[in-house]
């Protein structure tokens, strides 16, 4: 049981770590608003996370897989969102209203609150939208179950040990991030950098919305 678990934290941290919507999603809020906004990203695409997980635990997400229907309206609604993602970046859409919510941060200290809802909507919308994630978590899970073993208690466990995995490799990538954070301090630098995790955005938009099953 110690060696199945030890490979399915490996096997995590391995999708993790491939670059995929939820990495430049996070990216780009830490860009856009910095550590708070980022964390806030992670927490919502973890959420996400572990909803397709119990939801694969409970057999709910086989429908999306067997399902053309529900698989074709959950990867336009991806693509959506990460196409207009995408846009805003490149174009610095937001850019002023995001002045003036730090603005009105220092004054009333309440802006924080409605930036972070704003950073946890993208992460949520990102992963909720995203087939793959549901798929993947379908295919994943059971593939850990051990042959005797009780499969629900399991792959509920594993949902956790997923998350924690998940959560963890985000979170070193967003404390790097912030560890370069007085050179992508500079506004040139930061929106250069804004304008490339754009791009990425919307190229794996465009990917997704083309994507044949």
């Amino acid at each position: 049981m110690a060696a199945m678990l030890l490979a399915f934290c490996g096997a995590a941290l391995v999708l993790a770590m491939i670059p995929g919507p939820s990495t430049a999603v996070i990216l780009r809020q830490a860009l856009r608003g910095g550590r708070r906004a980022a964390l806030t990203t992670i927490a919502a695409n973890e959420l996400g996370v572990l909803f397709w997980a119990l939801a694969a635990a409970f057999g709910a997400s086989a429908l999306v897989e067997v399902s053309r229907v529900a698989y074709g309206v959950l990867r336009l609604a991806g693509a959506g969102v990460l196409v207009v993602l995408g846009i805003q970046s490149v174009t610095g859409g937001g850019t002023a209203r995001r002045a003036a919510s730090e603005s009105s941060r220092d004054a009333t200290g309440e802006a924080g609150d409605q930036g972070d809802w704003a950073s946890f909507r993208v992460g949520l919308l990102t992963i909720l939208a995203n087939p793959k994630a549901a798929i993947f978590a379908a295919s994943f899970l059971p593939q850990f179950v051990p042959p005797r073993a009780r499969v629900l208690p399991t792959m509920l466990s594993l949902a956790f040990v997923w998350v924690l995995v998940d959560t963890s490799w985000y979170l070193g990538l967003v404390l790097l991030v912030d560890r370069f954070r007085s050179l992508m301090g500079q506004e040139r630098v930061r929106r250069g950098l804004e304008r490339v995790s754009g791009v990425i955005l919307i190229a794996l938009g465009v990917r997704l919305a083309l994507e044949r099953r």
